[in-house]
């Protein structure tokens, strides 16, 4: 017995110093935020033991190891993540069917994200490079290059209620018809091991990594869209980060681009994760945003509801945070966008904001509750957990 628990004890231990992490972050300042913690440290085990366990290198395949039960790096809602490892000089072949989402896009990054520095972006397309057939099926072949580590996919999804995913596959021609390695105990400790090290690096990790871009703007400002860190293609983005007292509300107005297929803007919590976007409106696409006359898109993020009581279309809710970090990204974008394009941001008091934004109309408790059933049932269809 003690000699099968010693397998474990890595791991035990990982989780033991993970804890302490959780439960001593510096920006915790209430009981909630203390769960909230304990509640993302759940995820951030599920991942280490999801990147030890379902990886091979042998025989790959694409693993979700970011959902709605699994937050990491302020995770994109509207997206779907799919990774693959990779061993470098060997072939790899991709096939999937196209779904009808709004961007699907790849990458390949050499090395990993960690408290002191960026992965590097070797590669980074979208489908708009690939030979699509007429069903929606495609294939191609990648040979990985000095220093490729993971592929990673996105699926990004602009409709909620209409896109559909796709398929994808990924397979190395020369391990094909082979059995897995046999279990042998030097395989599952080097497992175990991976595991407890994924789990305190990857808290490190999204601890630092918002300091070197969110918080090293001051706080309730955007940035002026940028193409986004790390490589990827076609995708420019904003952040900042909020800072707001119960009854203040900030208005960030931006303007509808026609010229992406994805628009959205999230706000999320201190530990650089999404806050609850199923039961929760914490983040819109321009296709589930109100568009004014003027072709702008006005958000109001707050805690209280911002129209008298009521909700509104555009609402983003805090969820109890009074900090976090904001972002708005643009994806399968067909030209470079300027300041113009960009957000700005106004703080008002909560209750100012009829005043400000006369042309907002109320949705009432029962119109809210199905904005938020159609984002559950959205959810359940597209997301994997």
């Amino acid at each position: 017995m003690s000699e099968a628990l010693g397998l474990t004890k890595v791991l035990s231990d990982a989780i033991a110093e993970a804890e302490e992490l959780i439960a001593n972050a510096p920006f915790i300042r209430t009981e909630a935020d203390r769960l909230e913690g304990y509640d993302y440290l759940a995820g951030r085990i599920r991942m280490a033991l999801q990147t030890a366990f379902d990886y091979d290198l042998e025989q790959p395949l694409f693993v979700n190891p970011t959902h709605q039960f699994s937050r990491q790096g302020l995770d994109n809602p509207d997206a779907v993540y799919l990774n693959a490892y990779l061993r470098e000089g060997s072939e790899y072949v991709v096939r999937g069917r196209r779904g009808t989402s709004a961007d699907l896009s790849f990458q390949v990054m050499g090395g990993a994200y960690t408290a002191d520095s960026a992965a590097t972006s070797l590669l980074a397309f979208d489908d708009r490079e690939l030979d699509i057939a007429d069903d929606g099926t495609f294939e191609f072949t990648y040979v990985a290059e000095p220093g490729a580590k993971t592929m990673i996919v996105r699926e990004v999804f602009n409709d909620w209620d209409r896109e559909e995913r796709g398929t994808l596959t990924i397979e190395r021609p020369d391990t094909l018809g082979r059995p897995r390695r046999p279990l042998t105990r030097e395989l599952l400790a080097k497992k175990y091991d991976v595991a407890a090290r994924s789990l305190i690096g990857s808290i490190h990790t999204w601890f630092a990594f918002p300091q070197f871009f969110q918080y090293k703007e001051p706080a309730n400002t955007l940035t002026v869209p940028a193409s986004t860190p790390g490589g990827l293609a076609s995708q420019f983005s904003s952040i900042g980060h909020y800072e707001l007292a119960e009854d203040e509300a900030m208005i960030v107005s931006v303007p509808r681009c026609d010229d992406c297929s994805y628009q959205g803007i999230q706000v999320g919590s201190d530990w650089y994760a999404s806050t609850d976007y199923e039961t929760h409106q914490t983040s819109l696409t321009k296709a589930q945003a109100f568009t004014h006359d003027d072709g702008v898109m006005r958000f109001v993020i707050s805690e209280r509801p911002p129209l008298g009581g009521a909700p509104i279309a555009n609402w983003l809710e805090t969820t109890g945070h009074r900090t976090g970090p904001i972002m708005l990204r643009w994806q399968r974008l067909e030209r470079a966008l300027t300041e113009a394009d960009g957000p700005t941001v106004q703080v008002v008091d909560v209750d100012d904001v009829p005043t400000l934004l006369p042309q907002l109309t109320p949705l009432t408790d029962e119109e809210y509750a199905a904005r938020i059933t159609a984002r559950q049932r959205a959810v359940a269809r597209r997301m994997i957990s």
